[in-house]
């Protein structure tokens, strides 16, 4: 049976300090990186998902080569040491790091096979919004609302994500209207129509289009106008969706197109 002490005996004192300013280096080197990266992003618009793809991967190898650099400065890993590790100490250190080097295989393993990348809108466990980053440890994600979520990488292993531009600038957007099913759906579908070509938040160079569903709201039969269009960025993902609503809800106003009577009730009554 190991004992700390016999894991001490492969200590090496003198590599203490070497292996403290490697940690440092390594942490002013991936501060520099994301430095450079976000300095470019801003730049290079059309290479800002490639610049923060690299990012993560140049800032994941650097602190897994200054670890293990650390670690070869730290300890003398002879055959003995090896053997050493292979107790019970090295058994215990596995329980409390367990989940550490999930994570880390995790992220490694997410940089590999690409799921999703920085950049793309993502939904998973409840919450959608953007990789901002892929780290040693974590996926960090920014809401809509501008809530930075953090999420272990070894949770993308088992549960489901999906991803709404797999690394493309442009994205599909959704965008719902409700008319009454009296009024003139024909007119209403141009209206928007021209509503979604008209928005400079467009990406006109991917097709879009509008379907028509028949929707029951409570007593009253309505239509529901959902136009899909791609946005040209999809930091732009709310401002296509308030420029498109604005527009097609004034020409609608314009034109006396009017909601459903369950939602004109419910607009009068309040």
């Amino acid at each position: 049976m190991n004992s700390p002490a016999d894991i001490l005996r492969f200590f090496r004192p003198e590599g203490l300090l070497p292996a403290i300013l490697i940690i440092g280096a390594a942490w002013a080197l991936a501060h520099g990186i994301s430095y450079v990266a976000t300095r470019l992003s801003k730049r290079f618009v059309d290479r800002r998902l490639l610049l923060q793809q690299m990012k993560s991967v140049l800032r994941l190898i650097t602190f897994v080569v200054s670890l293990l650099a650390a670690a070869s400065l730290l300890f003398h890993l002879s055959n003995e040491a090896l053997i050493a590790l292979g107790g019970t100490t090295a058994v215990a250190m596995g329980f409390a790091f367990k989940d550490l080097l999930a994570s880390m295989i995790a992220g490694v393993i997410i940089l590999a096979d690409r799921p999703f990348q920085v950049g793309d809108r993502v939904t998973f466990g409840g919450y959608y919004g953007e990789v901002v980053e892929i780290g040693l440890r974590t996926v960090r994600l920014v809401t809509l609302d501008d809530s930075l979520v953090t999420i272990p990488n070894n949770k993308f292993l088992t549960e489901p994500v999906a991803s709404g531009n797999a690394g493309a600038l442009e994205m599909l957007v959704q965008i719902d209207f409700f008319v009454g099913s009296d009024q003139d759906i024909a007119l209403a579908k141009r209206l928007l129509g021209e509503s979604v070509t008209s928005s400079s938040y467009t990406y006109l160079d991917k097709p879009w289009t509008i379907v028509i569903t028949p929707i029951q709201m409570g007593d009253a039969l309505a239509a529901r106008l959902r136009a899909k269009v791609y946005v040209l960025d999809v930091k732009y993902e709310k401002a296509l969706e308030t420029d498109v609503t604005e527009q097609a809800m004034q020409a609608f106003r314009e034109h006396g197109i009017a909601p459903p009577a369950i939602l004109h009730r419910s607009v009068q009554a309040a």
